[in-house]
């Protein structure tokens, strides 16, 4: 209805609207993306605003083409194997780069703490992949199910200082939990779940 009355207003006042649609969508800090797998597609929005560092790198791999032919490499279920030392238990399915593009990727970022940002690892949750801290380069994980531990202060990680969440699943935790389900030896899904690419909406 409202386009519309805007076409007949003529094409001035339509290019004013949805410029100003863009204008809203980048004022919340919200960037959609689509990974697209060969399981189905994941919709997540990307927060610019409130972890503006790691979602500045995310992006970059994304329009730089980096995820094209990647793979979901890792699946961690609650009745699976946790690796040695990993007394808390949580549930994520890991997402890595194609193993040719390893060495072009860019140098890692600091950590972006959620007692700083405010994203907590609820479910549907996309958090950066590391080691030690300021360690995350490429390497993500979508969080299935609320995991606190992988926050500040949790114990996932030995040190207390927790990941670096970034974003959110809007749609797709369906092929997410698929992910999750697929044959695996340990947490190594065999075979990995091919990402066709992931592309900003």
């Amino acid at each position: 209805m409202i386009l519309k009355k805007l076409m007949r207003l003529g094409g001035a006042a339509l290019v004013t609207f949805v410029f100003g649609v863009l204008v809203l969508a980048q004022g919340q800090g919200l960037v959609r993306v689509v990974i697209q797998t060969e399981l189905g597609n994941i919709e997540a929005d990307i927060d610019t605003r409130r972890a503006p560092i790691t979602a500045a790198n995310f992006l970059k791999y994304v329009d730089e083409g980096f995820w094209a032919d990647s793979r979901f490499h890792r699946t961690v279920k609650l009745d699976g194997d946790q690796r040695p030392n990993n007394d808390v238990k949580i549930e994520v399915v890991q997402a890595s780069l194609n193993p040719e593009k390893a060495d072009k990727q860019f140098p890692p970022i600091p950590l972006e703490r959620t007692n700083q940002t405010g994203i907590l690892h609820k479910n549907g949750t996309l958090s950066m992949a590391r080691g030690m801290p300021d360690t995350a380069r490429a390497s993500f994980s979508i969080v299935i199910n609320d995991q606190p531990s992988m926050d500040f202060g949790g114990k996932r990680n030995p040190d207390g200082q927790g990941f670096a969440a970034f974003g959110h699943v809007v749609s797709g935790m369906d092929v997410a939990k698929k992910i999750q389900a697929a044959p695996a030896e340990g947490q190594n899904l065999t075979p990995p779940i091919r990402i066709l690419n992931i592309r900003r909406k």
